[in-house]
């Protein structure tokens, strides 16, 4: 059981690095991976413009368990936006920062980013 746990994670590490990559290349600058705060965790943190994005990755082999972005639940995202806020506050963010939440949504090898999924 241990070593199933171990190949998620690392199954998980992996398909965040091809999401960072697919945002760069969208023409994002990646600041953070894995922010950790007491409320959660932000799988990546960057920039789009003047714009600070939260990104939530998901994958999914395939659909046998629903389509990736449909494991974002209202719960998640609260706690996004709690973590969002903590990271503003400790790297005092200005309150006039435009901000937002985009899920990268990897099912097989489709990518496809959801942008702006909750308001800030």
């Amino acid at each position: 059981m241990g070593e199933e746990k171990k190949s998620k994670r690392a199954i998980g590490k992996e398909q965040e690095q091809i999401a960072a990559e697919y945002l760069r290349q969208a023409g994002y600058q990646i600041l953070c991976q894995n922010f950790y705060s007491p409320f959660g965790e932000l799988d990546l943190i960057a920039k789009e413009g003047e714009t600070l994005v939260f990104c939530e990755v998901k994958y999914r082999a395939d659909t046998g368990y629903g389509h990736p972005v449909e494991a974002v639940s209202f719960g998640k995202l609260a706690k996004m936006r709690k973590t969002a806020q903590y990271f503003c506050l400790k790297y005092a963010v200005s309150e006039e920062c435009p901000k937002r939440f985009d899920v990268v949504s990897i099912l097989g090898e489709e990518i496809k980013l959801y942008r702006n999924v909750t308001g800030f």
